[in-house]
């Protein structure tokens, strides 16, 4: 084992851990929104009140004169510049490398990326089937131009920086640091998996659908990636999962509550999230078992041992 057990070759005062999200924050909420900011001020020429406009709904790219797929990309710019800041301070920050806070090696196994990303592809594409089957009526082709084409390669393109991002700080960087106050591995997958789900406590969702209705489904989320770290020992299988989940909502379906706005190709009218949520235990489930029998892991008592330091 090398993910968690690497964190004790690195410094781990908690302070450093603090500095480098808040460092990230700025840098993402800065650096990565200038494409937007200059999008803003150039248009504010001819429209004095788009910041306002904008600002009432940040969603909606077009009061900007973009179309959605440049806004898609507006989008993902900050994951990029806090992923870039990250690999630059993790080594004098906590003596660590990227390669390190991926699976404690410094080797990445692409392998384990393509594998995941591919079985978690073939699920959705199960759940989505069955659920047009069933309910046909929720659906109607949104999409089917030549943008979709775009989408799909802008997608396959961005959408691997912003989950590496959150896979990276979260189920890497984060994931090691709570092993060094609590040297169980189900402590820092618990922790981990709640902060995930806060991250998300501004997504449109939230404002749609209410805080305690969509927690339990981000904090799944968080639970399923978390699981598949502990027992893979390392964040790549974890990074597979959620790029192509990821993709498959931008490319597949979109809502007018989702928080990826795109040109999907079927637009969803009316969104059920407890029946999500369901749907997404058993799915996760299912896909942890389906990687336990490939990638040949040990028990899942794995997740309730100490870390050896």
């Amino acid at each position: 084992m090398n993910h968690l057990e690497s964190t004790f070759k690195g410094k781990n005062s908690f302070w450093r851990y603090i500095l480098m999200i808040v460092v990230i924050l700025i840098a993402a909420n800065s650096l990565g929104a200038i494409p937007l900011f200059i999008s803003l001020f150039l248009k504010s020429g001819s429209n004095p009140s788009v910041f306002s406009q904008y600002a009432s709904n940040p969603n909606d790219f077009s009061v900007i004169g973009l179309n959605p797929i440049i806004g898609f990309i507006i989008i993902i710019c900050p994951f990029i510049a806090g992923l870039i800041v990250f690999i630059l301070l993790v080594k004098p920050l906590n003596n660590r490398t990227l390669g390190m806070t991926i699976n404690g090696t410094g080797k990445i196994r692409w392998n384990r990326f393509f594998i995941s990303g591919a079985v978690w592809m073939i699920l959705s594409g199960l759940y989505l089937f069955f659920y047009f089957k069933l309910d046909p009526g929720n659906f109607t082709l949104n999409n089917k131009t030549a943008s979709l084409f775009i989408l799909s390669i802008v997608s396959v393109l961005f959408i691997p920086f912003q989950a590496a991002f959150e896979e990276v700080i979260f189920r890497g960087y984060l994931m090691q640091g709570f092993s060094a106050l609590v040297k169980y591995r189900w402590f820092p997958l618990i922790i981990t998996s709640v902060l995930f789900g806060l991250l998300h406590a501004f997504n449109p969702e939230v404002k749609e659908f209410g805080f305690l209705t969509m927690m339990p489904q981000y904090i799944a989320f968080g639970l399923i990636f978390g699981i598949i770290t502990i027992l893979d020992d390392g964040i790549e299988a974890a990074m597979g999962a959620h790029t192509a989940n990821n993709i498959f909502l931008c490319i597949m379906v979109t809502s007018r509550s989702s928080s990826l706005q795109t040109p999907a190709l079927y637009l969803e009218h009316t969104t059920y999230p407890w029946p999500e949520f369901a749907v997404l235990i058993f799915s996760g489930i299912v896909f942890i078992l389906i990687l336990k029998m490939i990638f040949k892991w040990g028990k899942i008592s794995l997740l309730f041992k100490k870390i050896p330091v």
